[in-house]
C-alpha cells in the first residue's frame, strides 16, 4: 500500500509489463509502479478477432502477475497489463519477427489506414467478496476479480517510399513494436493522421485506464503517491 497525496492509504500498483513506453505513461500522470513483466504467450487462438486477442492477452497478463503475489500483497494491490495490435482489414500485425517482417508490415501499411486495438485489464481485490466471508470459513488468498477494457484508434500512415522505409528499418525502431513503428518515436514522421486516442496507440490509455481503476474505488488520481 502506498501513501497518497491526500493522505489517503491506497493499493500499491504493479505494471505487468516491459514496455517503457507505458511506465512512461504512468509516471507522466504521476504514479510510480512497481514492473513485473507477465510472461506469456501471445500466439493468436484460431478465428481469434483482434479486439478479442488483445482482451485474453491483458486478461492473462494481469492474471500472470496477481496469481504470483502472496495473499496479504495480492489484497492490497492493482495489477495493470496492456496488449497492443494492429488490425489492418482482420489481418493481426503484432511485434516483427525480423527486418523483413518489420519492411513487410511497413509496405502494407504505407497510404492506408488501419486500427491500433489496445486492451487494458486491472486485477484487484474484491471486496464485495471479502465482506461476504465469515471468519469461521477457511481462506487461503483473498478474492480478486479482473476489469477489463479495449481501446481501438483509427492511424493513417502517408504513402512511404523505399527510401522511407530503409530509413526507418536502419533506426531499429520498428523492432519489440506493433506494426513496427512508433509513433511517439521517430515514426512519428510516418504518421499522417490519428483518430482516437493518441495514449491508446503508444500502448495505454489513461482515461481507460482511470475508468477501470475506478471500478475497485481508486481512480487514478488517489494511486498518486505523495
Amino acid at each position: 500500500m502506498v501513501m497518497c497525496r491526500d493522505g489517503v492509504v491506497a493499493p500499491s500498483v504493479i505494471l505487468a509489463s516491459a514496455s517503457p513506453r507505458r511506465l512512461d505513461l504512468l509516471r507522466g500522470f504521476g504514479l510510480a509502479p512497481s514492473v513485473v513483466p507477465a510472461d506469456v504467450d501471445e500466439t493468436p487462438l484460431p478465428g481469434e478477432k483482434p479486439a478479442e486477442l488483445v482482451e485474453r492477452l491483458a486478461r492473462r497478463k494481469a492474471a500472470a502477475v496477481s496469481d504470483r503475489l502472496d495473499p496479504a500483497a495480492a489484497s492490497e494491490t492493482l495489477v495493470i497489463a496492456a496488449d497492443t495490435v494492429i488490425d489492418l482489414d482482420g489481418t493481426v500485425f503484432g511485434k516483427p519477427t525480423d527486418r523483413l517482417d518489420a519492411e513487410r508490415m511497413l509496405r502494407a501499411l504505407s497510404g492506408r489506414s488501419h486500427d491500433v486495438i489496445t486492451g487494458m485489464a486491472v486485477v484487484g481485490p474484491d471486496r464485495s467478496l471479502t465482506e461476504t466471508i465469515t471468519p469461521t470459513e477457511p481462506s487461503t488468498r483473498t478474492p480478486t476479480r479482473t476489469e477489463v477494457t479495449v481501446a481501438r484508434t483509427a492511424v493513417w500512415l502517408r504513402s512511404l517510399t523505399a527510401d522511407d522505409i530503409a530509413w526507418y528499418l536502419d533506426t531499429d525502431e520498428p523492432m519489440g513494436k506493433a506494426g513496427a513503428y512508433a509513433i511517439q518515436g521517430l515514426g512519428s514522421v510516418l504518421v499522417d493522421r490519428i483518430e482516437g486516442s493518441y495514449q491508446a496507440v503508444v500502448g495505454l490509455s489513461l482515461p481507460a485506464l482511470d475508468a477501470l481503476t475506478g471500478r475497485f474505488g481508486h481512480p487514478l488520481r488517489t494511486l498518486v503517491e505523495g
